[in-house]
């Protein structure tokens, strides 16, 4: 069942690790089919090193029951189910612990667009929600962790915005498939490294801003984009 998508799944986790995105078995990427509302995603506890595509996980998106696989799915797994229920057009989640990203969730900020470098993946700032409540942490916290993600990007478009910070927990991207959403999330690492370096270089830097009514936004679609730079050195 689903064997192409295992195949690409499993490579997507084995890619966190060659991208220097995850350690120990921290992290996850799953994907799904949305024409049998199937999610295919990373055992719980098993090692980067020994993996294989046979032992990926299939669970309902609906109830995140196993429908297919002998071991448990990932302990992030209603974190993901929530995020494609929420974002129907998404194909694929990634969520990692990378330093530098997981920096910027703790310290509960959003991540600045400083530059082109940034922009080329998301048209302004990268989000971070807001914290959960004490309750929200006690009782689903997977599940919930899962709708702070929707609820901040209720003015939002994933499509713009490929990646979001969770306050005190760690980054979580998605993509139009498994790939792509660690692409996104390798992106997301070194933006945020990119603006640790910017602002330690120059504390008062500013955004960068739209101008002229064009956004800053090109994505991967080759659009042009025109930007100034608000607070330039002195």
């Amino acid at each position: 069942m689903l064997e192409q998508l295992k195949r690409e799944v499993c490579r997507a986790n084995l890619a966190l690790v060659e991208r220097g995105l995850v350690i120990e078995t921290f992290g996850n990427v799953s994907g799904i089919e949305r024409s049998r509302d199937l999610v295919v995603i990373k055992p719980s506890g098993v090692s980067y090193k020994n993996m294989r595509p046979e032992h990926m996980v299939v669970v309902s998106l609906e109830g995140g029951k196993v429908v297919e696989g002998r071991l448990q799915p990932s302990s992030d797994a209603d974190t993901h189910l929530i995020l494609y229920r929420g974002f129907p057009k998404i194909s694929s989640v990634v969520h990692t612990h990378s330093l530098h990203a997981t920096a910027w969730a703790q310290a509960k900020r959003e991540l600045p667009i400083f530059g082109t470098t940034q922009a080329d993946y998301w048209r302004g700032a990268v989000p971070c929600t807001r914290s959960l409540t004490a309750r929200e942490v006690k009782r689903d916290y997977e599940a919930n962790t899962g709708r702070v993600i929707v609820e901040r990007f209720k003015k939002l478009d994933p499509e713009q915005f490929p990646g979001v910070l969770v306050a005190s927990h760690g980054p979580f991207t998605w993509g139009k498939d498994p790939a792509d959403a660690v692409h996104n999330a390798f992106m997301l690492e070194f933006v945020a490294r990119l603006a640790s370096e910017t602002l330690r270089l120059n504390p008062k830097v500013g955004p960068l801003i739209q101008c002229c009514g064009t956004n800053i936004f090109s994505g991967n679609m080759g659009r042009e984009h025109i930007m100034v730079k608000s607070n330039p050195l002195n």
